[in-house]
């Protein structure tokens, strides 16, 4: 067995950030709360893409045998109206996206998938992704995924996700930061066997100092640091 945890990337203060993006003044939302609980066949995708608030979001997989599943899935053009828990937080957080999804899984069919999740930059966000595949046999999770760009979000320019997993088959993550020039921030990680993770990623910037619209600087901490 194998514990690891990784606390990633804390940007604050930057001159060349990007100010919070203004929300639309008529705003889309999105909501799914799922529970499943059988055995056979199971396949489920979701995609988000909003070049508004320079969100792109995949979430896939695929697999026949047993499993569980709770999961949400929220989205908000108005980060206003969406309030949630973070791990790392005792009160609720105002976000433009969250997810969050516990579940078990075991068949002799491995289940397959992944997770992407991005900030663009070309559309006023940070130029930051992170991303997560997975190939297992067995697999317990407990996942939640969150970002925030608008400027209502409490935590503005954010994106990132906490993972606690046991599993046996192959699972990894890639997550990067570039911004042309002057900045190039990558990490991969890639187990294969039976292992436990613990792992949170969290892509943050603030925006330009004196902006009176944005709230992140609010909650400017990253991994509990």
């Amino acid at each position: 067995m194998a514990i690891a945890t990784i606390a990633a990337i804390l940007l604050c203060g930057l001159a060349a950030a990007n100010p919070a993006i203004k929300e639309p003044l008529q705003y889309s939302q999105y909501c799914e709360r799922e529970l499943v609980s059988g055995t056979g066949y199971v396949e489920k995708s979701i995609s988000v893409v909003d070049k508004h608030i320079a969100l792109e979001y995949y979430d896939v997989m695929t697999g026949n045998g047993e499993i569980e599943m709770d999961t949400v899935h929220v989205y908000s053009q108005n980060a206003g109206k969406l309030a949630r828990n973070l791990s790392d937080s005792g009160s609720p957080k105002h976000l433009n996206l969250f997810e969050n999804t516990k579940l078990t899984y075991e068949g002799d069919t491995p289940l397959e998938g992944g997770k992407f999740i991005s900030s663009d930059g070309f559309y006023g966000g940070i130029d930051a992704q992170v991303q997560e595949t997975f190939r297992v046999n067995r697999m317990e999770k407990d996942q939640t995924t969150y970002f925030g760009s608008t400027e209502n979000s409490d935590v503005a320019h954010t994106v990132g996700f906490d993972t606690l997993n046991s599993f046996n088959g192959t699972w990894g993550t890639d997550a990067s930061m570039h911004k042309i020039f002057y900045k190039d921030i990558k990490s991969h990680e890639m187990f294969s066997g039976d292992f436990e993770v613990d792992k949170e990623i969290k892509f943050h910037e603030n925006g330009f100092a004196g902006d009176e619209n944005s709230r992140d600087d609010k909650d400017s901490s990253c991994c509990s640091i």
